[in-house]
């Protein structure tokens, strides 16, 4: 077996794989939350952003199986991980490290399931439009996919809004541990003994967790509505 097979077996190897794609992950998640935020600036700029995704055609197909991969992919690695820490940690260690982890580090298979509920839901009700097929007959004056409409539509029910702003408030969790653990098991600093990079994570994972919450709370107290 080889130095390479044996390194991804490994818990090591398990971390990096995890890493990387949980960066991956991170990086779509600021792209999805900046189009998102611009439905602020109105009809013509969100169905703009919408309409220029669709013209990659092909592309954006390649972009979503790609990014489906990344997130088994990291799936998988967070659950292999887990079995291996849990096999080779001792009952006194384990309730040694349950008191000095935070809420987020010990929630992360929890948040991170959770999550992944969502995402399918978030996916099977916004993009597919299989819960709400009558999302796809929304058009703009130019002909364009409304995703404006569907949006300001989507979030007008308030069961759905505040389900989005559970699901985004556990990502929030999610991302302040994870993101100061990527940046260490990458090697690029130890955030256990730098305190600055722990507080830029738990930033951007409060921004992004706000940024996504702001438009159904927008929604439902009549900032962002029909023209």
């Amino acid at each position: 077996m080889s130095r390479v097979t044996l390194l991804f077996q490994s818990s090591i190897g398990t971390k990096l794989v995890m890493a990387v794609s949980g960066l991956l992950l991170f990086l779509f998640v600021i792209a999805h939350v900046s189009g998102n935020l611009l439905v602020f600036l109105g009809p013509e700029a969100a169905n703009a952003y919408a309409q220029s995704l669709k013209d990659l055609g092909g592309l954006l197909w390649v972009a979503r199986i790609g990014l489906l991969v990344v997130f088994i992919i990291h799936i998988a690695s967070a659950v292999r991980l887990w079995r291996i820490n849990k096999s080779a940690r001792p009952n006194d260690y384990s309730e040694l490290e349950s008191m000095t982890t935070s809420i987020s580090a010990k929630s992360m298979i929890l948040s991170g399931s959770l999550v992944l509920v969502f995402v399918i839901y978030h996916l099977l009700h916004f993009t597919l439009h299989i819960t709400n097929p009558e999302f796809g007959s929304l058009v703009d004056s130019q002909g364009r996919f409304d995703v404006y409409k569907m949006i300001v539509i989507g979030f007008s029910n308030v069961t759905v809004s505040i389900v989005y702003i559970v699901a985004m408030i556990l990502l929030g969790l999610h991302l302040n541990h994870g993101i100061s653990s990527l940046f260490q098991t990458l090697g690029i600093a130890n955030y256990a003994e730098n305190t600055a990079l722990k507080k830029v994570g738990s930033l951007l994972a409060f921004l992004i967790s706000v940024g996504f919450i702001s438009i159904p709370l927008s929604v439902i107290a009549g900032l962002l509505k029909l023209p």
